[in-house]
């Protein structure tokens, strides 16, 4: 999968002019910026080196990043998958229908609705905070659920179902679940068991990763070819988070954080218009489609230090997400 690349970066200096500040801001060694406008790359700038060291590699287009919360979208989408193929009936349905020896009564009302949503209220599998569907609460204890999930339904590993789905039809092979350290990845100093999609360590180059929101923006049509049933897409960025009492904590789709009314509390800035959508990742690392507008952002960092002080996350990313609506205009 490539895009004409129509590069432009006297229309995006503020924007690249933040990323690279921001990158120095919070110690990062490595960044990177990309823009795709109406099926063409118009921005796209790398900064830096893989790490600290004095011979590191430079960063480049085929440098790969650990984007770490971002492959929650990919899980996202293997859910997707499985309801249009009718391996899962219903995101209704309670995950006990689906994953059996878990602590019934721990789980007991817990739907797959709640768990891409960050709504299911659990601590761990041992211990609830609230009742689903009643309050919101980031964590990793619903994605765990979910990777068991479409490891039973397909009877194939997250990896697989991403890999025979995804990435062969869209030829794409900077994308994947490392666990040995290469010269191409931008490394973040992690030890891995497998690469099989059970833990944080899926790599993606900036290109595939714009790619990947891409193939959300056009609903599974790369340049006339229908990869994926539209339909498998077209759910996952749609709001799906049940009615909460505080109309101020954020929306999802299939993992996706998406705009509706616009929120202090979430991470999409603020002048992003309605049905926008987001991923990020904790290492600085984030993914923006902005369907009303026809664009795909990608940034990337590999920040392993501590937040400095006067920095906060999500002005940050409200900000980047702001400025490339600006910039795009």
């Amino acid at each position: 999968m490539e895009l004409k690349l129509s590069l432009n970066h006297e229309s995006f200096k503020r924007l690249n002019q933040y990323v690279l500040e921001t990158k120095e801001w919070i110690q990062a060694s490595a960044a990177s910026v990309l823009i795709i406008k109406d099926g063409e790359i118009v921005n796209e700038q790398y900064y830096g080196s893989h790490d600290h060291t004095e011979h590191s590699r430079k960063v480049d287009r085929h440098s790969q990043f650990n984007i770490a919360s971002i492959r929650k979208t990919y899980l996202g989408f293997a859910i997707s998958l499985a309801l249009y193929e009718r391996k899962i009936k219903s995101l209704d349905d309670c995950i006990t229908n689906y994953i059996s020896n878990q602590d019934g009564n721990v789980l007991k009302g817990t739907t797959i609705r709640h768990l891409l949503t960050h709504t299911h209220g659990l601590y761990n599998l041992e211990k609830r905070l609230f009742e689903a569907g009643t309050d919101w609460k980031y964590n990793n204890a619903g994605v765990n659920l979910l990777i068991k999930l479409v490891q039973t339904v397909f009877q194939k590993s997250l990896a697989e179902v991403i890999r025979d789905n995804i990435l062969i039809p869209c030829q794409l092979t900077e994308t994947g679940w490392r666990k040995l350290k290469k010269e191409c990845l931008v490394w973040v100093d992690e030890s891995y068991n497998d690469e099989q999609g059970n833990e944080a360590n899926l790599f993606v180059s900036t290109r595939e990763l714009g790619y990947w929101g891409y193939l959300h923006l056009t609903q599974g049509d790369v340049q006339g070819n229908q990869i994926v049933p539209q339909a498998v897409f077209e759910q996952v960025a749609n709001i799906i988070s049940p009615e909460l009492i505080d109309k101020q904590l954020p929306k999802h789709g299939f993992f996706w954080w998406v705009q509706d009314e616009p929120s202090l509390s979430s991470e999409l800035g603020i002048q992003l218009p309605k049905g926008s959508f987001q991923s990020l990742g904790i290492f600085g690392c984030a993914v923006l489609v902005i369907p009303r507008h026809n664009v795909v952002a990608v940034r990337m960092y590999n920040q392993i230090e501590s937040n400095p002080q006067g920095y906060h996350y999500l002005h940050d990313i409200q900000s980047f997400g702001n400025l490339v609506l600006q910039e795009c205009f």
